[in-house]
């Protein structure tokens, strides 16, 4: 059809010169086809053309009944009889309906009609339907001389208007009846062959708007996170670099008084890297690391066993964020003592089997406080102020066992939706045994806690299985259409069921 078009549209302007109107020629083409002709033969010089914008009128429902039976006016005047009896209102509202009231109202401002008490009487003994008259214009030519009419008929809902596209086409400057296959496209084969010399190009429209790129769309995790960074930052915290995916196990372990033999260092617990397999070397602290392990110190009888350098420089995926606080903790013991407040957001890796509840990588988010003469209760304090900022009013705590950590505690929250109470993180007091070799001099106390980013997510969306929220398996319509969390607001049943909705966003 394409083809077929742009010929006959060459040939006709081979014949007569030049095409006044598209749309008098080729009136059973429609608009599209007719422009995707026009600017392909436009790209080869064969054509040029200009577009032609034409108002046309038709008619609304009411103006074809109208034409058909002609105007209400027109309708209630011969409907009353000649004469000073007339017919009485009520008469003409049971025969015309609602039509009595307009025509009424056009018939008393033509002055053909008036009010007699209750009954219509004529002025005139015959009339003009000029409104029927007008209307058999509009139908048969599309518009009508009187602008002012089609006004007036607009207003009575009687006629629309909508915009005819059509084109004037005259000949370009490489015009004929042939069509010639153009190349998009410079390639190896034409250069090689020497085809390219007498090859045709398609010429690059740089005007054509092109296809709309999709934007990028935050993840739902994204959202939670930035809700918890802006806490963070709104309490004072500053916010600590987690660039370093692949750590040394000492300061992934070694340095938090993880010792060696312990459960999670093992091979089903840690991803280790193959090549290189180890660091070159480690930290010039290492040796009071070593001491604290093997002989204690602090108060501590320490582990009792044979630390090795070379376990300490195997090279892992880190396992938890801990080891980011390590770090800044032992920059912070080379400055002059100042109080702190860090925290970080980032991914974690974990040698786990994957299921709805588990994954082998997720994001930890971790605070720490630096300061003197803290306590548990001083601990205790800020988490109940940081999740009221979530949300979470009902808190609870449960002794547990950290390496790096004593006391330490479980953290539960009381959730109404749910009816029950939940796990939502960890927390403790460092040990001395891993602040002091870190360099934090004496009465320099530390508090840790951290949660998974992953579960307060899943219970804002109301997601049961862990891989629907992160994986290949995640629906991109949902992250498109998942709206923005507020973690201060609460975590409700209702905002997550919303929010699984795509009208929700």
């Amino acid at each position: 059809m394409s083809e077929n078009l742009r010929l006959e549209i060459l040939n006709k302007l081979n014949a007569e010169g030049s095409i006044g109107n598209t749309s008098a020629i080729f009136k059973d083409v429609s608009v599209e086809s007719i422009i995707g002709a026009l600017k392909s033969l436009e790209i080869q010089e064969k054509v040029e053309y200009k577009t032609l914008s034409t108002e046309v009128w038709s008619l609304e429902p009411e103006g074809q009944d109208q034409l058909d039976n002609g105007s209400y006016e027109a309708q209630i005047f011969d409907a009353v009889p000649a004469g000073d009896q007339g017919i009485s209102i009520d008469e003409l509202k049971a025969k015309f309906g609602n039509k009595a009231n307009l025509g009424q109202g056009k018939g008393f401002k033509n002055k053909w009609i008036k009010k007699a008490g209750n009954s219509i009487v004529r002025l005139v003994s015959e009339i003009v339907d000029q409104t029927r008259a007008d209307l058999e214009v509009v139908k048969n030519t599309g518009t009508h001389p009187n602008k002012d009419v089609l006004k007036d008929l607009k207003r009575r809902s009687l006629v629309k208007s909508a915009k005819l596209l059509s084109y004037a086409v005259s000949k370009g400057q490489k015009f004929s009846t042939e069509l010639t296959k153009q190349s998009t496209d410079l390639t190896a084969e034409m250069l090689q062959s020497g085809q390219w010399k007498n090859a045709e190009f398609k010429k690059f429209n740089f005007d054509s708007l092109g296809v709309n790129p999709e934007g990028g769309n935050l993840h739902p995790v994204m959202k939670v996170r930035e809700e918890f960074r802006q806490i963070f930052l709104q309490m004072g915290f500053e916010e600590m670099a987690t660039n370093d995916f692949v750590e040394t196990a000492f300061w992934n372990f070694d340095t938090l008084y993880v010792p060696q033999q312990h459960p999670a260092r093992d091979l089903q617990d840690t991803f280790f890297i193959k090549d290189p397999a180890q660091s070159k070397e480690l930290p010039g602290f290492w040796q009071s690391v070593k001491a604290v392990h093997e002989e204690g110190g602090y108060g501590s009888i320490g582990y009792r066993y044979p630390w090795s350098e070379a376990e300490a420089r195997k090279l892992v995926l880190r396992t938890h964020t801990t080891s980011v606080s390590s770090h800044v903790l032992n920059k912070l013991g080379q400055e002059p003592y100042r109080p702190a407040k860090y925290f970080s957001i980032d991914r974690v890796y974990r040698n786990e089997t994957t299921d709805r509840t588990h994954l082998a990588e997720f994001h930890q988010i971790e605070g720490v406080i630096v300061d003197k003469n803290m306590s548990l209760g001083s601990l205790i304090d800020f988490l109940d102020q940081f999740f009221r900022k979530m949300g979470l009013e009902k808190l609870r705590f449960k002794p547990a066992y950290n390496p790096y950590t004593e006391p330490s505690m479980e953290i539960f929250a009381w959730h109404e939706d749910f009816g029950k109470w939940i796990e939502i993180g960890n927390s403790g007091m460092f040990r001395p045994e891993m602040l002091r070799p870190l360099g934090l001099e004496e009465g320099v106390q530390v508090a840790g806690f951290g949660l998974s980013l992953e579960r307060p997510t899943m219970i804002m969306y109301e997601i049961t299985d862990i891989r629907d929220l992160v994986g290949h398996g995640v629906d991109l319509g949902f992250v498109k259409s998942g709206p923005a969390c507020r973690l201060n607001k609460g975590i409700t049943r209702e905002s997550a069921h919303a929010a699984r909705k795509p009208e929700a966003a």
